[in-house]
């Protein structure tokens, strides 16, 4: 699938390698789909279709077949990231997570041609990928090659053949919701109204997945049950949060931090003692992190990071001004900043919460996740059903 991702998508991410520009991470709830094939093909299916084999043979023919998973994910994503790369797109990276792979777009395609073609190359490159193991497997078959690599050849195909149709069905934000999307952007003239229609096809289909999944599951279809509960789970979760992606790109497309910042932050003199700021600011304001200003002049911030090591019999006597730290790019950005780019930035780990707004030196504003996040949410709610 290709869909427009968050950076945090489960439990962790680890980067495995770049591969021509374009960085593969891996997150660690795809652990678990590796487990999973494995345990599945090597302990239930291998045995039933090619049995007289040890059990150490089906172990390592289940882990091929979760190495070859591994591979053809990331050649599908790859195909998306090429294509997306040749009509000028930016692709942040392919990461493998529990359901599969993404690649990772940094905005909506410019054209409904581009997203056409990059939604239609991954099923392309799913269906090469069945042809080709098929032809391995019948290689293998005509040269008496050992039955745990026909196994697992010929497993490789289903499983690619079943992606790339899977991958089709016009669901967004599955390739072939993508693929109708960009159908009904080029007829409508209108991506809006197209993603509007798409996702909602993509949620109907994401609450008929769960639904069968649910009837599997009674009907002691553990395992293909389960799955298909939570894929359709995924897929509806995912429909619904790309249609709000795209307003939420409208909402702060060319918008500055100045725009959304809260005009009247709440500022400490230098000369206050950490107690004072203690009792009558983080007490009363409950913010972590504040501005310092004298005479309208911004001189730096304060945070409670900044006191931790600071002995609680000293705060009466230590000032605010021996603490703080100085203004610097970690901890303010211009008013014309863009939001786009703000949030881009807020939402990674390690990074301020929270930053002061600053024009020509002067402190005109704050601008924190929260508040950023509620005044989107906000203009959700008002334009959300604005679907045509």
């Amino acid at each position: 699938m290709a869909i427009e991702a968050k950076d945090s998508m489960g439990f962790g991410q680890i980067r495995l390698f770049s591969l021509y520009g374009f960085e593969v991470s891996l997150d660690l709830s795809w652990l678990l789909l590796a487990l999973l094939i494995s345990w599945s093909v090597g302990a239930g299916l291998f045995p039933q279709q090619y049995p007289g084999l040890s059990s150490v043979v089906y172990a390592w023919m289940g882990i091929a077949v979760a190495i070859g998973v591994f591979f053809s994910i990331v050649f599908h994503e790859f195909s998306h990231s090429l294509v997306a790369r040749h009509f000028g797109m930016q692709i942040r990276g392919i990461t493998l997570f529990v359901f599969g792979g993404v690649a990772k777009m940094a905005s909506e395609p410019p054209t409904p041609k581009s997203e056409f073609l990059m939604a239609l190359a991954g099923p392309v490159a799913s269906f090469l990928l069945a042809y080709v193991f098929l032809l391995i497997e019948r290689f293998a078959t005509a040269s008496g090659w050992p039955v745990s690599v026909i196994g697992v050849a010929d497993t490789m195909s289903l499983i690619n053949l079943t992606v790339a149709l899977f991958n089709l069905v016009p669901a967004f934000p599955l390739d072939g919701g993508r693929m109708l999307r960009a159908a009904l952007w080029r007829r409508k003239g209108d991506l809006r109204s197209a993603t509007f229609v798409s996702s909602q096809i993509g949620q109907g289909f994401g609450l008929a997945l769960a639904i069968v999944g649910i009837i599997s599951l009674v009907g002691g279809n553990l395992i293909g049950g389960m799955w298909l509960f939570l894929i359709g789970l995924f897929v509806r979760g995912a429909a619904s949060a790309s249609y709000q992606q795209l307003i939420v790109g409208e909402i702060i497309r060319d918008q500055p931090v100045s725009t959304f910042m809260r005009r009247d932050p709440v500022t400490v003199p230098p000369s206050i003692s950490i107690d004072e700021w203690l009792e009558d600011y983080v007490y009363q304001s409950h913010y972590k992190m504040y501005p310092v200003v004298q005479e309208s002049r911004l001189m730096g911030c304060i945070s409670i990071n900044d006191i931790k090591t600071l002995p609680k019999r000293d705060r009466a006597t230590t000032k605010v001004a021996e603490r703080m730290q100085a203004c610097s790019p970690a901890n303010t950005i211009p008013a014309d900043t863009s939001t786009a780019e703000l949030l881009t930035d807020i939402v990674k780990p390690r990074t301020q919460s929270r930053y002061m707004v600053v024009d020509d030196g002067q402190l005109v504003g704050m601008i924190s996740l929260k508040d950023l996040l509620e005044l989107i949410s906000l203009k959700l709610e008002i334009d959300s059903t604005k679907g045509d």
